[in-house]
């Protein structure tokens, strides 16, 4: 699939293959920047990323109140930050931003508390409520090193 693009995704599983997909594209230094209302499936596409990445059985909380949390992972190591409770985008540097990219990759919820400061090298991905209850929509612009790139889903 060539970036950038609309997908539907019909049900959890698919909004699981999408983070896997992202996970195996993703490369260090790199972010995942994900948008969308409260249960639009964020979380699940980030814990599937999270998985991917380290073990299929990895405990992946939301970072709601911790802000971050670091995973080791075979290929690639990750960082999860949640900005929801940030007030400027220097704190999300403070709590480590930079040392995740520098490091490994990053996924993001609620970038926009970044404001101007989001990671040159970044996938946004968008997910939005459908009128099915259970499907998603999912909207993917590609930055910097992901310009270009394809997903193998």
């Amino acid at each position: 699939m060539d970036l950038p693009a609309t997908l539907t995704l019909p049900d959890e599983a698919a909004t699981q293959a999408l983070g896997r997909a992202i996970a195996a594209a993703l490369q260090p230094g790199e972010a995942v920047c994900l948008t969308g209302p409260l249960g639009a499936g964020k979380s699940t596409l980030a814990r599937a990323l999270v998985r991917a990445l380290t073990t299929p059985d990895e405990e992946v909380p939301s970072p709601t109140f911790t802000l971050v949390q670091f995973y080791e992972g075979p290929r690639l190591n990750v960082a999860h930050f949640d900005l929801y409770r940030l007030s400027s985008p220097e704190e999300a540097y403070e709590i480590g931003l930079d040392e995740a990219l520098d490091q490994g990759a990053a996924v993001i919820e609620w970038p926009a508390r970044l404001q101007d400061a989001l990671p040159r090298d970044r996938l946004d991905v968008e997910i939005a409520l459908s009128d099915n209850d259970k499907a998603r929509v999912a909207r993917l612009a590609a930055h910097g090193a992901w310009e270009g790139r394809r997903l193998e889903l």
